[in-house]
């Protein structure tokens, strides 16, 4: 059966209203969170980037349920031997209720470091060396690289957990798929896309969970909350590679003038329609997902829980009761 989770943004909302949010998708019925790991928002607009680790940190002191990142880049930004000891340490404090999302990032959040920008074949390349030294690491072994993109010197990280947390990959094409395939735990794509999923799975995937992800935005007017979603997340619907390689949110803000209301109902269900935001869900799970997250644009998260446990996740669940929001 599909695991439905929430995802945290944290372009949108500060620490304490996450810690918030968290709390609430428990109690609504959701069974997992995702948390994005940013250091720029995609829009000014959006107006956040607190840092994901400490977060998750908090997030193990007043939440059960499991936690992931979505997507963590261990490339340029991050050495891959401090996300092994961030990922390490957090499933520590989530007593083995953490997951680590990697993936291949966005220019945005790693030119800060004044480094280049490798082109997507090379972060692959990348992307392999880092998360077989975050393996090696995980064993609580003496570690010493030399390898193409990374180096380490008797590194070794003395907290663990019991078991090595595992590591997902997200991707968006083909070559990515099938390296996920090979080398991770479990698969993320941000779009219901079953071809991917096949993929995935033929290229060693086979029996390890997918999991996917999508932006809602609920309000009780339709048009409102199309114009909401755009407003804030224009840059979502931009084509080609755009969000790759481009550095500055306001960059961003200018292509998303390019961004239209129908553009955005296209993709993310918007209003108050139970049968609209059930429809885009269901989608992942007839795709061959095993989980999906689902995330609120704007500020109504308390509306956005009361209707997803009273209206959608029971109709998702074939009538099973969400959680004390329910409608009686």
């Amino acid at each position: 059966m599909t695991r439905y989770g929430y995802f945290l943004s944290t372009e949108e909302h500060g620490p304490a209203e996450l810690l918030r949010q968290a709390r609430m998708a428990e109690e609504a019925g959701f069974e997992a969170l995702w948390i994005s790991d940013h250091f720029h928002p995609w829009l000014d607009e959006q107006g956040q980037a607190p840092f994901a680790w400490s977060v998750i940190g908090a997030l193990s002191q007043v939440t059960s349920l499991p936690i992931g990142t979505a997507v963590t880049c261990p490339l340029v930004r991050t050495h891959p031997a401090i996300v092994a000891q961030a990922a390490a340490t957090s499933a520590v404090l989530t007593g083995g209720r953490f997951t680590l999302g990697v993936g291949t990032g966005e220019f945005l959040n790693e030119h800060i470091v004044d480094a280049r920008w490798p082109p997507a074949a090379e972060r692959l390349e990348m992307l392999e060396e880092a998360v077989g030294l975050i393996r090696r690491l995980f064993t609580g072994g003496l570690v010493t690289h030399r390898g193409e993109h990374y180096r380490l010197d008797t590194a070794r990280l003395y907290t663990l957990p019991d078991e090595p947390p595992p590591i997902f990959m997200s991707g968006f094409g083909s070559k990515a798929a099938t390296l996920a395939g090979r080398i991770a735990d479990g698969f993320i794509c941000m779009m219901p896309d079953a071809d991917l999923v096949k993929e995935y799975r033929h290229s060693g995937g086979e029996g390890k969970p997918v999991q996917g992800g999508l932006k809602a935005c609920w309000g009780p007017d339709e048009a409102r909350a199309r114009e909401t979603a755009r407003r804030i997340w224009g840059s979502d619907y931009l084509p080609g590679e755009a969000n790759q390689l481009l550095p500055q949110p306001r960059q961003f803000r200018q292509l998303s003038q390019l961004v239209t209301d129908d553009m955005v109902a296209a993709q993310v269900p918007c209003g108050p329609d139970p049968g609209v935001h059930e429809r885009a869900l269901r989608a992942y799970a007839d795709a061959g997902y095993d989980d999906v997250f689902v995330t609120q644009i704007g500020p109504d998260a308390g509306g956005f829980f009361d209707f997803y446990a009273g209206e959608v996740l029971p109709r998702l669940r074939g009538g099973r009761p969400a959680g004390p929001h329910d409608s009686p």
